[in-house]
């Protein structure tokens, strides 16, 4: 479907595709995601419950999970009104400045995302490279401000994008490939140079994700050298196990960009169904797993929501007698 440029900017509307040429499945794919989405919800949801209500957790280790289940969340919640909406009521129109404003949401958390694990990087090292040091380096005013620095950064970065967008003109199609909107499927839709946006979304990647990952491979590095130093080896592996979870959550969130970038530049050949999965892949499955691999991984999280259920089930079993 093609819809024509309209003059005034704030009356044009994009076009959401969803899964094109499944449109009669759309109810059935539906559920597989409300499942998801429910799964994200209810997941980082419990975490900040236990987080919050457990005052032994009140740590910087937790604090910086605290923040990683709300960038999660958040996430969670600016992809999911048109992907349902879409599954669901067939709602494909979405007006320009709605969409710019998810465009925003997006990646402003994604950034966020990495800055936080970043965070949670230095926090291992810390703990482990200078434990002596540990309390008086990771402050709650310096946790404070690390999160909000993490957040400006990424929205500073981030706010020049719909601006960039909004000076073209689409007079081709308003048809984007997805469920929601995102600036490399939307640039492509202009009719004039879209060199500055290309060369701005590089330096905006190369900034955030690229020291981001940078960082946290160095910091690493120097956590190993660190545990290699260590003579008895159940310390090592002691040292080296409370680093689990947030190796996990790293490749989690670096391992789908990656083969979303690769699939992007170099999977032209491939059916449009394998862009569609990877970008869902890439939003979607780190929210749903973070959580998990935290409970499991982290035994204080595990403990804590298994005595929230065994509360709340001896509770049903007194209400009950």
């Amino acid at each position: 479907m093609t819809i024509l440029y309209n003059s005034s900017l704030q009356k044009a509307t994009f076009f959401l595709t969803g899964f094109r040429g499944l449109e009669g499945l759309h109810g059935w794919i539906s559920l597989p995601f409300c499942s998801i989405y429910l799964a994200v919800i209810v997941g980082n949801l419990t975490v900040l419950h236990v987080i919050r209500t457990d005052v032994t957790l009140h740590e910087p280790m937790y604090y910086f999970l605290a923040m990683l289940a709300l960038t999660d969340l958040g996430l969670c919640l600016s992809t999911l009104p048109t992907v349902m909406g879409i599954f669901w009521f067939g709602a494909r129109e979405i007006g320009i400045p709605a969409c710019f404003t998810q465009l925003f949401f997006i990646h402003t958390l994604s950034l966020v995302e990495s800055s936080v694990l970043l965070s949670m990087s230095v926090d291992r090292y810390v703990a482990i490279c200078h434990p002596l040091r540990y309390s008086t380096v990771l402050t709650p005013a310096r946790i404070v401000r690390m999160g909000l620095s993490s957040v400006l950064r990424s929205a500073l970065l981030i706010l020049p994008l719909p601006f960039l967008l909004k000076r073209f003109q689409y007079c081709r199609s308003h048809v984007l490939a997805h469920a929601y909107c995102l600036h490399l499927e939307i640039m492509k839709l202009a009719c004039s140079s879209i060199t500055v946006n290309h060369i701005y979304g590089l330096f905006v990647v190369a900034c955030t994700v690229g020291v981001d990952s940078l960082l946290i491979f160095l910091s690493y590095a120097l956590i190993l050298r660190t545990v290699l130093g260590i003579a008895s080896r159940q310390e090592r592996l002691r040292a080296l196990s409370t680093c689990v979870s947030h190796i996990c959550a790293v490749l989690l969130f670096y391992m789908p960009m990656i083969g979303l970038s690769l699939v992007h530049r170099f999977g032209e050949h491939l059916p449009r169904l394998v862009h569609l999965l990877m970008s869902y892949v890439y939003l979607l499955v780190t929210p749903l797993m973070n959580p998990i691999v935290y409970s499991i991984k982290t035994k204080q999280i595990r403990q804590r929501i298994a005595k929230k259920f065994q509360f709340i089930k001896s509770l049903k079993c007194f209400q009950q007698d």
